[in-house]
């Protein structure tokens, strides 16, 4: 690594995420070291010195403050730019990082750390006395971060106990030193640079997850108050931290939800109502990677009442749109986060208790850009056998009449959210669902609904089969081409990959329109089943075309864990088979 290159990775911690509000000024500032005794005095004392000025209406004084505090500044980061210099040349310009120069970052931390503690326990009621020791830790801190251009010499790092003290500094009574342990820990556990050294990577993240750094996360987060630009760097860099280490090892997203940090996230989406921010944004990307592959953290969701904090936090949206492109992100996380957590049946009833369906059918009349991820939800607490007390819940409140305008046609004037393909999957799904779980009764209105208006329903349902016919039919074409130029054997193991292919086109979706088909036509009367064959006799084709979809959908049903379930649901299709 030459000088150039340290000397710009020192002064400022780069972030994944940029903190809305922070300013060229703010982020200086963010480095440096305020006193314990200051930062927790009562907010008379820790208001801005920008908003005092404008109390005092002096604008002259405010802007000489300014400049000087600027100087100052630049002063202090000279400083510290000085002081990587002149390690550089202890080591040798241009020459990397060694083991040497590791341990003697180290030991110089270790000692600086000591001495804090000593001063701190002589004098625990003057900070003055201590202060001084505490802005020496705090340089020394910053000085650590030039290890992780090296991440080979990680294991220096756990053999010498550095870790282990780092994690300790973490519950510092001076929050600004916890703070600069989070900034040093998330430059070191930047994915980028764990993928750079596997054996240095495994032992800092092995290290980290054996000193229970998520519950040291937690804490440290709980401490923080945001309305303070560099607490909310420090949060802004907690959730960098829990983001690098399930990326670079998922089974912490398990360990994160076990040591606390989900309450956390739940409070913090739903504070302060309708606002957005960065790190907001951030924690609903974290709640989302959290629930995503974890059946044990989308059950631990639903035991906190966190259904009901996300139906809370999406309830904003049902007649607003976001105002950025960062807050529909938001949006969108929080239905993810909603709709992973619906693949857990406990969690459907309590999404059912919590009005959940009546707050998605809102969403659906409304129009607005919400109406995208209540659709997906709607077709997650709905599907398979589980969704049977949503679906009959679903028709008893009215939702058809919000359900249908948007089978009918995809919105020309979609906000941004789902593609035309996307919405259409999502609406032929829950009605693909409603068939399959709905009682005689509530069955009964949802086949009304294909014989109103002269069956226009029934018209739109074979739109759709002809669309996503003509889609599959081109991908099987390709394929059948693609073969005649292989053996048996090859076709054999490219099986998978062409039935991929064909899911891809749209396969699913076209199996799920012909099921559609078939109970209309076999339980919709005969006017509905007189209209199917007429559409088709129009386009030269027969129901045969229909039995053909549905007779590989029955052989291909796969996504029921359960066996005997699944052979419940082989059984039903090839019931209605057999009437068509």
């Amino acid at each position: 690594m030459d000088v150039g290159e340290l000397l710009q990775f020192k002064p400022l911690l780069p972030q994944k995420r940029g903190l809305d509000g922070g300013g060229e000024e703010q982020r200086r500032a963010g480095t440096e070291l305020v006193p314990a005794a200051k930062r927790r005095a009562p907010e008379v004392e820790r208001k801005p010195h920008s908003e005092t000025r404008r109390d005092e209406g002096d604008g002259e004084t405010d802007r000489l403050q300014r400049d000087r505090g600027e100087r100052e500044t630049r002063k202090r980061e000279e400083e510290e730019r000085e002081k990587i210099m002149k390690l550089v040349e202890e080591q040798g310009e241009g020459e990397a990082m060694d083991a040497s120069a590791v341990r003697r970052m180290i030991l110089s931390f270790e000692k600086k750390s000591l001495k804090n503690q000593e001063m701190r326990t002589k004098f625990p009621d003057n900070p003055e006395r201590f202060m001084e020791s505490e802005l020496e830790l705090h340089d020394e801190i910053q000085q650590l971060r030039a290890i992780a251009t090296v991440p080979e010499l990680y294991p220096l790092l756990v053999d010498l106990g550095t870790v282990q003290s780092l994690l300790g500094l973490l519950i510092h009574d001076n929050t600004d030193i916890a703070i600069g342990v989070v900034d040093l820990v998330q430059e070191l556990t930047d994915v980028d640079t764990l993928n750079e050294s596997e054996e240095g990577a495994e032992a800092l993240v092995d290290a980290l997850m054996k000193g229970q750094i998520m519950s040291l996360l937690v804490q440290t987060v709980e401490r923080l108050n945001e309305s303070v630009q560099e607490d909310a760097n420090g949060v802004h860099n907690i959730l960098g931290i829990t983001e690098n280490m399930i990326e670079f090892r998922p089974e912490v997203a398990r360990v994160a939800v076990q040591q606390g940090l989900m309450p956390w996230l739940l409070k913090r989406l739903k504070s302060a109502r309708g606002t957005f921010d960065a790190n907001k944004l951030y924690a609903s990307e974290i709640l989302a990677i959290l629930l995503q592959n974890h059946k044990d953290n989308r059950e631990t969701l639903g035991e906190l009442n966190g259904i009901d904090t996300l139906l809370q936090c999406l309830s904003y949206y049902k007649r607003r749109d976001p105002q950025s492109t960062e807050e529909q992100e938001m949006l969108e996380n929080m239905f993810d986060a909603l709709c992973s957590t619906l693949t857990c049946v406990p969690n459907r009833d309590r999404f059912l208790k919590a009005e959940g369906l009546q707050l998605m059918i809102l969403m659906l009349k409304e129009k607005m850009m919400s109406r995208c991820g209540a659709l997906k939800a709607l077709n997650y607490t709905m599907s398979n056998v589980e969704g049977a007390a949503s679906c009959n819940a679903f028709v008893e409140i009215y939702g058809l009449r919000s359900l249908f305008p948007n089978f009918m046609k995809f919105p020309k004037k979609a906000k941004k959210g789902l593609t035309e393909t996307e919405h259409e999957e999502h609406v032929i799904s829950i009605i693909a669902s409603l068939f399959r779980n709905l009682n005689s009764a509530n069955k009964a209105r949802l086949l009304q609904k294909f014989q109103e208006d002269n069956f226009a329903k029934v018209e739109r349902l074979m739109e759709l089969h002809w669309k996503y016919a003509q889609k599959v039919g081109a991908v099987d074409r390709e394929i059948e081409q693609e073969q005649l130029d292989m053996n048996e054997d090859e076709i054999a193991d490219m099986r998978d990959d062409f039935y991929l292919r064909r899911l891809d086109s749209g396969l699913f979706t076209l199996q799920l329109v012909d099921y559609i088909v078939g109970e209309v036509c076999v339980h919709g009367g005969d006017e509905a089943n007189h209209r199917v064959h007429t559409i088709l006799a129009q386009h030269k084709e027969s129901i045969k075309n229909v039995k053909k979809v549905l007779r590989e959908y029955a052989d291909t049903v796969g996504d029921i864990d359960d066996k005997i379930t699944r052979d419940l649901e082989r059984q039903r299709l090839l019931s209605l088979l057999s009437e068509l």
